[in-house]
């Protein structure tokens, strides 16, 4: 009966020394062991097995059995699993493969995934996976580490984080190509407030941003709104006429082109922010996350959308 659980790698290597040297003595100088311990772990290893695996000549050689021959070839794919585990490491432990956990505010989910397949093409042993989520989210991730690096807006108090700028991030005003704004030239800020702003929800980075312009522009004054949770739905809404935003000029890129919606023009706008790629400064920097990082910064803000 086998007793595979008290096989050891040194056992089956005993065997395979043999069968690569042709006797036990042999075996013994490749191994640097002794005639005696070499024995002993064919003897433990045939024991394990419940079966013959080596027939001892009277010359010291020795001719391998069936059962034998079926471990010889099961300790070639345990040598080859090894061998490719062992490169693996080296791989990760140099950066040259792993996993990398990137996560991004929503208002980047329209260059993200094409930083993404450029990394893959530049980095195929890497793999990026990608996390879109709104700003407290992808902080939120970042203090509990369930992400390795992040692309946002203005990098958070908490957790402390190392950031590096990627590139500009305007955010424009922008309202249906035929709202009176549009042509209007020194829009007074109580036109301004008159209007309707579509907002995103509690949360985003965008939301802070378009209530601190408000509220500096109207000077606390109170304003109508209506809430939704996507860039997506913003756009579609301002197309729609039902009011105006203040939003990342590169989430309507495609809308501003095709001229379904224009911008309002007024001093202050666009609002000039930055791109930031961000860690968490008390984690560890895996070789593998240290590449993405120094890859993405190369890049020199080259993925990010420009305003026509």
């Amino acid at each position: 009966m086998t007793q595979m659980n008290a096989v050891t790698l040194k056992q089956l290597r005993a065997l395979a020394a043999v069968d690569a040297r042709g006797s036990i003595t042999a075996a013994s100088d490749m191994l640097n062991l002794t005639v005696p311990a070499v024995s002993t772990q064919l003897k433990q290893l045939e024991a394990n097995m419940g079966a013959t695996l080596l027939v001892r000549a009277s010359d010291g050689k020795g001719s391998i059995t069936r059962q034998g021959q079926q471990v010889l070839a099961t300790i070639a794919q345990i040598e080859s699993a090894l061998d490719n585990c062992s490169k693996s490491i080296d791989s990760i432990n140099s950066g040259k493969s792993g996993l990398v956990t990137l996560g991004v505010v929503s208002t980047g989910k329209y260059f993200a995934p094409s930083l993404v397949a450029l990394a893959k093409k530049q980095l195929p042993d890497i793999k990026v996976n990608l996390i879109i989520g709104n700003r407290q989210h992808i902080i939120s991730a970042l203090a509990d580490q369930s992400i390795d690096l992040a692309i946002m807006g203005r990098p958070p108090r908490y957790p402390a984080v190392e950031s590096v700028a990627l590139g500009e991030h305007p955010h424009i005003l922008i309202a249906r190509p035929d709202h009176p704004l549009i042509t209007t030239r020194d829009i007074s800020p109580k036109h301004l407030l008159a209007e309707t702003f579509i907002m995103r929800e509690a949360g985003s980075g965008t939301r802070i941003l378009m209530e601190r312009f408000l509220d500096r522009v109207g000077e606390g004054r109170t304003y109508d709104r209506i809430e939704f949770n996507t860039n997506e739905t913003i756009k579609q809404a301002v197309i729609a006429g039902l009011g105006v935003a203040l939003i990342s000029a590169h989430t309507v890129m495609d809308a501003l082109a095709s001229g379904r919606i224009a911008t309002i023009n007024m001093p202050g706008v666009p609002i000039v922010r930055q791109w930031h790629l961000v860690r968490p400064i008390n984690a560890g920097l895996p070789p593998v996350t240290e590449k993405v990082l120094d890859f993405v910064v190369e890049q020199n803000g080259s993925f990010l959308p420009h305003l026509p």
